[in-house]
């Protein structure tokens, strides 16, 4: 049975800072000794998920927290939406 290496959320988002900012996921992987397409698994997770890429385990601490987050963030949404269009349709015609 192999050992997974754990690595904390800090080192995950520095990695992929580094691999941006040399252009080359690859090399910063070989550097940081992380092995496969790890980086690359880590940058696509930052950018599917950035208020939350690694929740842990592969799961949400709290399904019904995440759940309702994510729903707010839409409801937000929505709402900056109906704000502009509001904003469009009561302008005076010239």
């Amino acid at each position: 049975m192999t050992d997974r290496k754990l690595y904390t959320e800090e080192f995950k988002r520095e990695a992929v800072r580094l691999g941006k900012e040399r252009g080359n996921l690859t090399e910063a992987e070989r550097d940081l000794g992380i092995t496969g397409k790890t980086l690359s698994a880590w940058k696509r997770q930052m950018e599917q998920t950035p208020d939350n890429p690694f929740p842990g385990n592969g799961n949400p601490r709290d399904p019904e927290l995440v759940q309702l987050q994510r729903e707010n963030a839409r409801l937000r949404e929505e709402v900056e939406i109906l704000k502009k269009a509001v904003g469009i349709f009561t302008k005076a015609p010239r």
